[in-house]
């Protein structure tokens, strides 16, 4: 487990998030952890979470739609009729 002061977080986000690959960084501030930062598959296995955002823009369920059915033969003329 790796601790870091919150000013050492500002100034060098870059190194927090290469050691936050490895293993939990605790950011502190006035000496008291107050973040944790980890990589997602870490937190995905902590909150039980499986789905990835790929999964949840599928959005399962929903029925298959026809964009050819969809195609308008007639062309639009802009006339309201």
């Amino acid at each position: 487990m790796k601790v870091i002061t919150s000013r050492d977080f500002n100034q060098d986000v870059s190194q927090a998030k290469r050691a936050a690959r490895i293993e939990p960084v605790f950011i502190t501030d006035r000496g008291q952890a107050t973040h944790v930062l980890m990589n997602v598959e870490t937190y995905r296995k902590l909150t039980g979470q499986a789905e990835t955002i790929v999964d949840l823009l599928a959005m399962p369920g929903l029925p298959a739609i026809d964009l050819d059915a969809a195609r308008s033969t007639d062309a639009w003329d802009g006339r309201g009729d």
